[in-house]
């Protein structure tokens, strides 16, 4: 989250909620601990409430999962725009090539 100032919206809230609920499937916090958290989450009001929520618990793996696959995806288009534009390149240098 960018800066905690900011006022955190629904998406931000149900993200955090998803968040906690894989850090409870793989037992970093007691149901407890995650309907303590939850109930937080849905009072908080900024990004910076929203980020002490999680700070004691280590990077979500499926937060940057998702980062993996958009850039691999990005990396992908890239690659596929450099080609047509290499082929196009050729292209007009035979077309040029054979109208001397």
């Amino acid at each position: 989250m960018t800066n905690p100032g900011l006022r955190a919206s629904d998406t931000d809230r149900q993200q955090v909620i998803g968040a906690l609920e894989r850090h409870t499937a793989a037992g970093r916090l007691s149901l407890d601990e995650f309907g303590e958290r939850v109930t937080r989450v849905l009072h908080a009001s900024t990004h910076g409430e929203l980020s002490a929520l999680t700070a004691d618990l280590p990077p979500d793996p499926a937060v940057a999962t998702k980062a993996d696959e958009v850039s691999r995806s990005h990396a992908r288009q890239l690659a596929i725009a450099f080609a047509l534009a290499a082929l196009t390149l050729i292209l007009l240098g035979v077309a040029f090539a054979v109208g001397r």
